[in-house]
């Protein structure tokens, strides 16, 4: 890889956090960045402060002349091309950087919206998938932003269930094209996308993926869909009607399809979780302003408790929001830079890698995307009113911020992604889940035990991050055992348990991060992101508390629910922290800087 990036040295299991404590060298921080990443960031930023933002009351209103212009300038400066080999034009950077850039680049969601298709789902299933010749002719171009691609799979019947498509593709008698029909819905970068991988059931069963230019004979494209929100993205229908296509841009192999769309979704929800941080962040720096010169009572709001508490929400959430997507990345990059590039197979081991933590990216999509929602309504409740008409930032933001939960998956699909993964790694063996769930559940029905004793930094908080994890793992031990392998059918217990994983691993990842500061710069330099992570932990432990009392209602009764209510009030007991003084703590430095702050 070009970068020099200080990475931990441990090679990690994906969703192996819920059976293992992590010590702070395991994880990849902000803090961690190297100065090319911090130059790429501020890069990145500029770009979008200085050429995006300005052109966006244009772009709302469907000039994509100026998208396209944009995407080729993000080209020049090399935004679109990190993740493409050297050999193809790219920069072949790591993932922490690719993360950075989409953090930075989401100060305008339209935009955003456009680049991200185009360099993520547009690009990536070349990178990984595409043939030597595919990778020669169109990756350079991509890169440069001189053609825009676009990612066709849904359906108007099948979105979330895409393996149940009904466009189809059959070879022509002379064998030199497949002969493609049918329609997709909802694909972005539509109105002006040079080039499409599209997927469609060859010979009606063999569910496969097409490299597919729109000049190709049988191509068009239908009207620009009127949205809620992201008007400044191209969303369109494509039709494919007797659409020619080379035999030489079948990507992939034959019936090999769902391969490339679940693993170039992947990489594309922890970059949704990256954007979503980089929105958040905006949003807040809004409401800020906003508070500080809005006067009610004869002061400013921002004096107000309620709004304080607001801000110091959103400002923890953006924490915990980074500590989660750039340790995900960090682990990511740690198994791909022990990749030859020069390797005929490194494709396929990049592959292999980011799917490695395909629980990871489900967490971050859904956390990033409800963490965002909650800071884009919390920041419209601050300009109340006039949050609510359009000259103002607020309604935009909160518009925009809506179909991130549909995006990638929707966040019901990903919750049952994150839960049924995980059974599904330990069953095979992958990961000794089954184990350790015995282990717990004949240790706490043999009654109260001491535990181990936590020392050091932020002891409190680790132990409680401890209670979570066994509480998890002591839900899912109830669960599975009277449902067997029928769980799989029972979507709110999988989903509670979803929710369960999603905030131990959130929680986990801001007391690593904030350990680790206060190991290398002690405790007083880490006030603030102190306060965040307790702060963050205690909403986090109330919503594991709550999600375990749902499945074990649910799984138990009589005698044996309230013993197992027991287990889950003693797993669940904590000393509380003083969130109303912390959070007037991380509420007036927020104030006080106008922005997101650690210091």
């Amino acid at each position: 890889m070009a970068t020099t990036i200080a990475l931990p040295k441990t090679k990690i299991s994906g969703g192996s956090f819920l059976l293992e404590e992590r010590q702070t060298a395991d994880v990849f921080t902000p803090e961690d960045f190297s100065e090319q990443h911090q130059m790429i960031g501020q890069t990145t930023e500029e770009f979008a402060l200085n050429e995006i933002l300005p052109q966006a009351e244009k772009i709302e209103h469907k000039d994509f002349s100026i998208s396209r212009a944009l995407l080729k300038k993000a080209g020049d400066l090399g935004l679109s091309g990190v993740e493409i080999p050297e050999a193809y034009g790219g920069l072949e950077m790591d993932k922490v950087t690719a993360a950075i850039i989409a953090d930075n680049i989401a100060k305008y969601a339209g935009f955003a919206t456009t680049w991200g298709a185009h360099s993520g789902i547009g690009l990536l299933p070349i990178v990984y998938f595409g043939t030597e010749e595919q990778k020669k002719k169109y990756l350079p171009r991509l890169a440069a932003g001189e053609i825009v691609g676009a990612y066709a799979l849904s359906e108007a019947t099948s979105g979330s269930d895409a393996l149940n498509c009904r466009a189809r593709a059959v070879l022509s008698p002379d064998g030199k094209h497949y002969i493609l029909n049918g329609e997709k819905m909802w694909i972005t970068n539509a109105g002006f996308a040079d080039l499409f991988t599209v997927f469609a059931k060859l010979d009606g069963d063999k569910f496969s993926a097409f490299l597919v230019e729109r000049t190709f004979p049988g191509f068009s494209v239908g009207a620009e869909e009127h949205k809620m929100g992201i008007r400044g993205s191209s969303t369109c229908p494509i039709i494919l009607n007797d659409c020619k296509v080379p035999v030489e841009n079948l990507l992939g192999d034959i019936g090999k399809g769902h391969i490339i769309a679940f693993n170039i979704l992947n990489v594309g929800r922890f970059k949704l979780g990256a954007m979503s941080v980089g929105g958040g962040r905006v949003s807040l720096e809004s409401a800020v302003a906003y508070a500080k010169q809005r006067k009610a009572f004869g002061k400013t709001i921002s004096d107000f408790g309620l709004i304080r508490e607001k801000i110091a929400n959103m400002a923890t959430l953006i924490y915990v929001g980074e500590s989660a997507v750039y340790r995900t990345v960090g682990m990511m990059d740690v198994l791909l830079s022990e990749i030859d590039s020069a390797s005929p197979d490194a494709a396929k081991e990049r592959r292999k890698a980011i799917e490695e933590y395909a629980v990871e990216c489900s967490i971050l999509k859904v956390w990033g995307s409800e963490m965002l929602d909650y800071v884009v309504d919390e920041t419209l409740q601050i300009y109340a009113g006039y949050g609510f008409v359009e000259e103002y930032p607020a309604e935009r933001a909160y518009r925009d911020a809506r179909i991130n939960r549909i995006f990638e998956g929707t966040n019901e699909i990903n919750r049952l992604i994150i839960t049924g993964f995980l059974l599904k790694r330990a069953m095979s063996g992958q990961l000794p889940l089954m184990p350790a769930i015995k282990k717990l559940m004949d240790e706490v029905l043999s009654g109260p035990s001491v535990g181990e004793e936590i020392e050091g930094p932020l002891a409190e908080e680790r132990k409680q991050v401890a209670q979570a994890k066994k509480l998890g793992l002591f839900v899912s031990g109830s669960a599975t055992q009277k449902y067997m392998q029928a769980i799989q059918e029972q979507q709110e217990v999988m989903g509670a348990i979803a929710d369960m994983t999603i905030e131990i691993y959130a929680m986990e990842s801001a007391v690593l991060r904030t350990q680790k500061m206060v190991e290398q710069k002690g405790e007083a330099s880490a006030a603030l992101p102190i306060a965040m992570t307790r702060v963050y932990i205690t909403q986090a432990l109330e919503k594991v508390e709550a999600a375990a009392k749902k499945v074990i209602a649910d799984v138990a009764e009589g005698d044996m629910l309230k013993t197992q209510l027991a287990i889950v009030r003693r797993l669940s007991k904590h000393e509380p922290f003083n969130t109303i003084g912390l959070r007037q703590q991380i509420a007036q430095k927020t104030i006080e800087t106008g922005k997101y702050t650690l210091a």
